[in-house]
């Protein structure tokens, strides 16, 4: 399975979703791996795995960000899918 590090700019829905499903209250210090990659850079990242490839997510702030966002966005969506206002009957009895 190919491992591919992946930068909080290049998340897709897909990377994110799997993020935030794995992480749902934020990722803690025993998640990140520590590695050095091909440039001799020293990278920080989280391990999300789909059927396809392994993905490294380097850490940022604004990888907080985009999970923090998506899941709100997520929560806001669904309950927007599932209530239905003009379906409620008021009629008293």
């Amino acid at each position: 399975m190919n491992r591919i590090i992946v930068d909080h700019k290049k998340l897709t829905p897909e990377i994110l979703n799997l993020l935030v499903e794995k992480f749902p209250d934020g990722y803690g210090v025993r998640d990140i791996i520590k590695f050095t990659n091909h440039k001799g850079q020293y990278i920080e990242a989280v391990e999300v795995k789909a059927e396809e490839a392994t993905y490294l997510v380097k850490i940022s702030d604004q990888l907080v960000d985009s999970m923090d966002n998506f899941d709100e966005q997520d929560i806001s969506e669904n309950i927007n899918e599932n209530l239905d206002i003009k379906d409620i009957d008021l009629e008293e009895n």
